[in-house]
């Protein structure tokens, strides 16, 4: 064993446990992870790709910890976003410390509540938990907090680029603190996270509230060959004819081919493309005689459903092919993965980059496939329209991976208004009642809402008086009211993150999963990759009675969310259009695609529009580079920014008195198409002021409908959504990178 510095460092359990599984040596990055916690004080970011050793590089040292100093209370709070990744780490340190004395508790809605007992009762070894698990702790059952973490050492998050740049992230790093307040201390933070890009923001986030440095060590990853491969099939779905059906057939074949006999994850961008694909991979098993081998896992399945999905996965070497949305994407472990599959691609690098990790484990050899298909019988319209900004997109996505190793900083938000109500009901139902003074306080010195002002508070806390939300005692004292005990009473209440009304789907006494829309008695649909007619709808109950019936079936079901495109994809995007190259990694009808989208934007308006010789230098207007003429009062304007820079850019362009609409082609800010009389010298005049000077994006007239979804906005005065959208949605710094 090499590196036998670090391993004699550990507990003679955990030598025993490296010797047991015949590991030949330790990673670069175990043996970092290992000085940096044997032998500093400082929080640790451990960041690499899947399977690259990670847990193991936290949880071997830190156990070494707590056996040779065991603690008084529990020694390492872990916390994951996933029931899932915590059942699946549960069985992996059930075994590693099987001789040591030291155990692990589940700590979440499922998990056993004999042992959450025992835990209360003896305080001591590791405790799974997620978020929403943490924050019922505080609000339920604070007098156990204390007890339960007096003495913990350190704290474990995995998954950390999932956390950081939303509600939930906010939520945890507030939850840490408050308990961080009651024990005294701030114990050592360990984030666990899949490759970054710039870590700046992902340290400050690691760091927030605990007083600490952070050390992100800089380990070379292990070397691995990764086979990418991208197909275009063109159909016509709008002609019902043989032709179209023939065409539509040979997309579902390239699928089913592309997963038949192997252990592969096929990714979707949304629930409903996953039902459709399973649904038609199994139509063509059978009628190849093939074994029933698909499975289907995302978030409106039902937890046995997904559990079991997740067993097969792992166990043996049979094939398997899971259909599924970002519910896959995290480090569970699903075993040797052959393959993974994508239709579409992901919105971002980051995605990209885990769902190619999950391959390739065993033989380092990764290898994702992508498959896109688009109707080309569609009527004739704008050419922008017309182009298939998502392929663009996935050449652009691979590029920035495989030639610069890039990946996208993450976010920070700096008004998170929706968790600021939350985290308030917390603290007040906690603690019965308090001063506004002392509320405050307690509220605003909370690291993750430290631009929040004292007077925007006041003006929240007035508005939840106002509303019933909030009142006041005799003494002055705030006091939950009669509308925000039905809020903070609600199971709901306790995740920070949207939860739409769902309908629980039965199949006699088996529960399917779960839909958002109560379909009508007769109507059908796919859901865990079959299809079902509704049978009985109990609107009161929220549940849809359903009988299985053959064939397939069409989804009526949609999926939201918010999704941000940053400015450095879309230039690598005008960089894959305004090339001539032809990547390795395309097939023959992908080529042809993108030859044709690049010869479709060069002939647009006569060549002036995203031409590589009408861009290749100059001032703005030179060429007439990015505005390109639909009609005499219609103009298409592309800047080639990020999702945030295009909605400064829509603002600077009203302010000017331009009429002006951002075009999205599924979340990818693709054009800005303005109406104006005043000409196109007009509008190019003021882009190339935009461009030289900025804008101040705080004198932005913004409609009272923009703003940011949160889950408790219906609760926030207007004023301050609109202040949020400004400050977290506009970024008027990327206006001076528009092409």
């Amino acid at each position: 064993m090499s590196d036998n510095n670090v391993f004699y460092r550990y507990a003679p359990f955990i030598q025993d446990f490296i010797y047991r599984h015949k590991w030949e040596e330790l990673r670069e990055i175990q043996v970092a992870a290992a000085e940096a916690i044997f032998d500093g004080d400082d929080n640790l970011l451990l960041t690499s790709g899947t399977a690259s050793g990670k847990t193991e590089a936290a949880f071997l040292p830190v156990l070494t910890h707590l056996w040779e100093n065991p603690p008084k209370s529990v020694g390492v709070l872990y916390v994951s976003p996933l029931k899932a990744l915590i059942n699946d780490q549960f069985e992996r340190l059930e075994e590693l410390l099987e001789e040591a004395d030291i155990p692990v508790t589940k700590w979440h809605g499922d998990a056993s509540p004999t042992a959450k007992k025992r835990l209360v009762k003896n305080p001591r070894g590791v405790m799974q938990t997620t978020p929403e698990s943490l924050e019922s702790l505080l609000i339920r059952n604070s007098s156990n907090i204390y007890r339960l973490f007096c003495d913990v050492r350190f704290i474990i998050i995995d998954e950390v680029h999932y956390f950081m740049d939303n509600d939930r992230g906010l939520q945890l790093i507030s939850v840490l603190e408050r308990i961080q307040r009651i024990i005294g201390f701030a114990p050592r933070r360990i984030g666990l996270s899949a490759t970054l890009g710039d870590c700046t923001n992902a340290e400050k986030w690691l760091c927030m509230g605990t007083d600490r440095n952070c050390v992100t060590p800089k380990c070379r990853e292990a070397g691995r060959k990764i086979r990418l491969s991208v197909r275009f099939f063109p159909i016509a779905e709008k002609i019902p004819n043989s032709d179209s059906k023939t065409l539509l057939e040979k997309y579902y074949e390239y699928l089913y081919e592309s997963t038949r006999g192997k252990r592969c994850i096929l990714f979707s961008n949304s629930k409903g493309e996953v039902e459709e694909n399973i649904a038609h991979l199994k139509r063509l098993s059978e009628k190849n005689h093939g074994n029933d081998c698909y499975l289907v896992h995302h978030a409106n399945i039902s937890p046995a459903l997904r559990e079991f999905a997740e067993k097969r996965m792992k166990s043996g070497e049979l094939p398997v092919c899971t259909g599924a949305t970002v519910t896959l994407e995290l480090g569970v472990d699903l075993g040797h993965l052959e393959r993974i599959v994508q239709t579409g691609c992901p919105l971002t690098v980051s995605g990209l980059v885990q769902r190619l990790g999950r391959t390739g484990r065993r033989n380092g050899e990764a290898e994702m496939r992508f498959a896109f298909r688009y109707d080309m019988s569609l009527p004739p319209n704008d050419f922008y329209k017309e182009i298939n900004w998502d392929l663009i997109m996935c050449c652009a996505e691979i590029l920035l991976y495989t030639r610069e190793r890039w990946v996208e900083p993450m976010y920070l938000p700096k008004l998170p208004y929706s968790l600021l109500f939350h985290q308030t009901m917390s603290v007040m139902t906690s603690n019965g009642s308090l001063s506004p003074k002392e509320l405050a306080r307690q509220i605003l010195t909370l690291s993750v809402f430290r631009n929040v002002t004292k007077d925007d508070y006041l003006l929240l806390l007035r508005h939840l008086l106002e509303n019933g939300i909030l009142e006041r005692g005799e003494d002055g004292a705030l006091l939950i009211g009669e509308k925000g005990e039905s809020i903070v009473n609600n199971y709901e209440f306790l995740a920070v993150f949207s939860v739409p009304c769902e309908y629980t789907v039965r199949n006699n006494s088996e529960e399917i999963g779960t839909v958002q829309n109560p379909f009508p008695v007769g109507s059908q649909f796919a859901l865990a990759g079959q299809a079902w007619e509704v049978t009985e709808l109990d609107k009161k109950a929220l549940i849809i009675y359903v009988k299985h019936i053959k064939g397939i079936s069409k989804n009526m079901w949609t999926d939201v969310g918010n999704e941000y495109v940053h400015t450095k994809v879309m230039k690598k995007m005008l960089e894959v259009i305004r090339s001539d190259e032809e990547y390795g990694f395309l097939g023959e009808s992908a080529k042809k695609r993108i030859n044709d989208i690049r010869a479709l934007c060069r002939n647009a308006a006569g060549g002036e529009i995203i031409s590589q010789n009408a861009i290749s230098g100059g001032t703005l207007c030179e060429g007439e580079r990015i505005v390109l003429a639909l009609s005499e009062t219609v103009f298409a304007v592309f800047p080639f920014i990020g999702t945030r820079g295009m909605a400064a850019l829509v603002f600077a362009l009203r302010e000017r008195g331009f009429g002006a609409e951002l075009w999205l082609s599924r979340s990818i800010p693709v054009c800005i198409e303005v109406r104006t009389d005043r000409g196109k010298g007009a509008l190019i005049s003021a882009l190339n002021s935009i461009k030289a000077n900025g804008a101040d994006k705080y004198g932005f007239e913004i409609p009272d409908n923009c703003e940011i979804c949160g889950k408790f906005n219906d609760y926030i005065p207007r004023e301050l959504l609109k202040k949020q959208y400004i400050e977290d949605y506009i970024d008027c710094g990327e206006l001076f990178e528009i092409e």
